[in-house]
């Protein structure tokens, strides 16, 4: 178990059957890590580090996906390739391992790589969900970026980044130079996907647009309507790729999702980001921090 597991929230999880799950918490890099069951889902768990939710896993069944921002990443790894079609794929920052352990279960034989910095949560995690050892997924102990550059050549067909260090987005991973290392480790036809967590006046996300349109041919961006009119802080998933998207069958299912979002691209997503610049690594910012009410 990782550093500071707390060993009798742990024997209860694996209590008698009929008895209720409890939590189990690790010290961990980032702060206090969690995972909370879910009473709806016998072995569902929700990761929450320093009270914040982070991701959820339900090890009976790791093609559910829970939360709103991992459905949006659920639909772009079913639609990369043909259904069934096995994935060489890259996930910056680890979490729950949400996402792989989906790409697992919709495209068996899949080769996956997470690359997460921050040990003790990757050993919590690993600990409390293990993952199943026929699943192809490696587990990396180091910097999103840097772990990236050692990612062969043209090897993935998918690389998705959700990397958040105290609720924000590290600098480095926000900028042309970074995603000039993206388009390196990608296939020509492969995809980037990215989890954007901003607010009024949205000047964050705006800029991670304008980055990504300088660095590939196509860009869309789903999100909450409310978000884009600025009225709330939250998520948006970007999707950038050299080849055209399939915009059609995104849009049906972000409409078709429990919580409803809009696809933008073309003139209106270039419209929307308002002449914002892209982001070089000489200018970076760590993404905002949310306000206190997103979590409460």
């Amino acid at each position: 178990m990782a550093k500071g597991t707390n060993k009798r929230a742990a024997r209860g999880r694996g209590a008698a059957r009929g008895r209720s799950p409890e939590p189990v918490t690790a010290s961990v890099d980032g702060g206090l890590a969690e995972l909370v069951p879910d009473r709806d889902r016998p072995r569902g768990w929700t990761l929450l580090l320093d009270g914040k939710p982070q991701s959820h896993v339900d090890l009976d069944d790791p093609a559910y996906l829970d939360f709103e921002y991992q459905r949006r990443f659920g639909h772009l790894a079913d639609l990369v390739a043909l259904p069934g079609r096995p994935l060489h794929a890259v996930h910056l920052g680890g979490g729950g391992f949400t996402l792989a352990r989906y790409v697992a279960a919709t495209r068996p034989r899949s080769t996956q790589q997470i690359i997460e910095i921050d040990a003790p949560l990757v050993q919590f995690v690993r600990s409390e969900l293990p993952l199943d050892p026929g699943d192809r997924i490696r587990v990396r102990g180091a910097d999103a970026r840097a772990g990236l550059a050692k990612v062969p050549d043209g090897w993935a067909d998918l690389i998705v980044a959700d990397v958040f260090s105290g609720a924000r987005t590290p600098a480095h991973l926000t900028s042309v130079e970074f995603l000039a290392e993206v388009r390196r480790a990608l296939r020509p036809d492969g995809w980037y996907a990215a989890n954007l967590a901003d607010g009024p006046p949205l000047a964050h996300l705006k800029a991670q647009i304008a980055t990504a349109r300088a660095a590939f041919a196509e860009v869309c961006l789903t999100a909450d309507p409310a978000l884009l009119r600025g009225r709330r802080f939250g998520n948006a998933v970007l999707l950038a790729a050299d080849r055209d998207l399939p915009l059609a069958e995104l849009t049906r299912r972000a409409a078709g999702d429990p919580h409803p979002a809009r696809v933008e691209h073309g003139r209106a997503l270039a419209d929307f980001t308002g002449g914002a610049a892209p982001v070089t690594d000489a200018t970076a910012a760590p993404s905002p921090a949310p306000p206190p009410a997103v979590f409460t």
